[in-house]
């Protein structure tokens, strides 16, 4: 009998566009939970539901292991887990009930969790941790194992809980053992990888949080309090990694990687002289790729760094107190590519105040960065950020996304719905039409012209609802 069954309610089954793109990452944060606790002296296990069908699966691992504890840790470095998707919560409250019924006791955490723990309770889960989650499970199972009360333990909630309490967070992340990458069935992932992709990836994390005050971005879990580990840290479990599963390529999951001065030059010297160099994406701020920077990271096996763009409208960069200037992103694009590096843009339609005209400034960046890839999102007010507080007169009964691909507008956005809808098309097929043109090959010539074509047809309606929403505004005001 295992003491601890730790498991996740994200499943990529449950999100059709995700699955159907299929590049999958173990649950990160739920591996340095288990070490953690493994470290301690207890006996753990790991459901991995990234790739199961169904919480069916679930339940056959409580079967299997008879836990004491059923531990559902949501991966914190997993943004779609910190956007709390509908169907992944209905997940967590379905696996709480198996639990439950096997007469488990049930402990959670993750950032949905943290904002809304009293549903969590309600649906039959005994403790609920309060953001970051490995120090507050440690002492809980020690206060539980031995017989004791636990109610006083800090960062925790109970129904027994009169006043919830944060615990600080852990400065010395060298400290934590690395995740428990044997609990992984590795052989899996790797032959999704080659098989769906050609190469295989694997995540890492060098920081946990974040320090700026982006207005619309919720951080339940570590606020904006930033904590980072050592480059030396890093790079040797960079070499671990690469000695024990040779992965072709890393995601750095972090919100900002190497924020601190030096950081990334350190790190790029200890690669090259441990041979531990294996090619990587990031997320930085373009404020931040300066060109020492890019120079850095392209010596440390760098391959994609993704920006949070957002717009290209100043105003709307500033209304979301983003802190950096459109000219920045422009900088970023132009150092990385001197480098080699490819450079993903991250946009963001829809925040209020935004009209036709700076919609047409963000697709210029676009047009004149040439991002070798682009994310597009609507705006998603999250419980805690300054956005949320000021559109939530606006939101209705529903107020997560069910998937990643609902990108359904949940507050009164500028203009309707289906407008976004129709943009989000309409900024892809310009960004496709021009990588197929640069490709010269039989595909390109034959993708360009439906490309273009889709193109004109979305522009068209765009334009429709434009003219629309100006006769309205001029109706409202008359």
């Amino acid at each position: 009998m295992t003491q601890i069954l730790f498991g996740q309610s994200y499943y990529l089954r449950f999100d059709p566009k995700l699955w159907d793109a299929m590049m999958p990452y173990p649950p990160l944060g739920t591996l340095y939970a288990a070490s953690y606790i493994r470290e301690k002296g207890y006996d753990v296990a790991l459901f991995d539901a990234m790739l199961a069908d169904s919480e069916d699966e679930w339940a056959k691992a409580l079967d299997e292991h008879k836990p004491q504890y059923a531990i559902i840790y949501e991966d914190n470095f997993n943004y779609l887990s910190k956007m709390c998707l509908l169907r992944m919560r209905e997940a967590a409250f379905t696996m709480i009930r198996m639990a439950k019924e096997r007469g488990c006791i049930v402990i959670m955490c993750g950032a949905d969790v943290t904002d809304h723990y009293d549903q969590y309770l309600t649906h039959g889960a005994d403790y609920c941790l309060l953001g970051e989650g490995e120090e507050t499970l440690g002492e809980l199972l020690d206060q539980l194992s031995a017989g004791h009360d636990a109610r006083d333990v800090m960062g925790l909630a109970s129904r027994f809980t009169l006043h919830p309490s944060r615990r600080p967070d852990i400065k010395d992340l060298d400290s934590l053992p690395f995740p428990a990458w044997d609990l992984v069935d590795i052989k899996k992932y790797k032959t999704i990888w080659y098989e769906r992709h050609g190469y295989f990836s694997m995540n890492m994390v060098t920081t946990r949080g974040c320090p700026y005050h982006c207005n619309w971005c919720a951080k339940p879990i570590w606020g904006q309090r930033y904590n980072s580990r050592s480059p030396e840290n890093v790079a040797a479990e960079m070499k671990w990694l690469k000695e024990n599963f040779a992965p072709d390529h890393i995601w750095f999951a972090d919100d900002i990687f190497g924020l601190r001065p030096n950081w990334v030059e350190r790190f790029a010297d200890l690669l090259t002289e441990m041979d531990a160099i294996i090619p990587f994406k990031c997320l930085k701020r373009a404020d931040l790729v300066t060109g020492k920077t890019a120079s850095a990271l392209a010596k440390a096996g760098c391959k994609t760094v993704w920006v949070g763009a957002e717009s290209g409208s100043q105003k709307i960069l500033d209304a979301m107190d983003k802190g950096d200037k459109v000219e920045d992103i422009y900088r970023a694009a132009e150092r990385l590519h001197k480098q080699g590096i490819e450079i993903g843009f991250f946009l963001q339609f829809g925040y209020p105040g935004e009209t036709w005209d700076d919609v047409q400034k963000t697709l210029k960046m676009v047009r004149e960065c040439q991002p070798d890839d682009i994310g597009i999102s609507v705006s998603y007010p999250l419980p805690g950020t300054k956005f949320f507080e000021r559109v939530k007169m606006e939101l209705g009964e529903k107020q997560n996304w069910v998937d990643s691909d609902d990108l359904a507008m949940l507050y009164r956005g500028p203009f309707p719905q289906e407008f976004y809808r129709i943009l989000h098309g309409r900024v892809h097929y310009e960004f496709r039409a021009r990588r197929a043109w640069k490709k010269i090959d039989l595909r390109g010539m034959v993708l360009s012209p439906y490309y273009l074509m889709q193109l004109v047809r979305s522009e068209l309606r765009l334009r429709e609802f434009a003219r629309a929403s100006v006769k309205q505004a001029a109706h409202d005001r008359s």
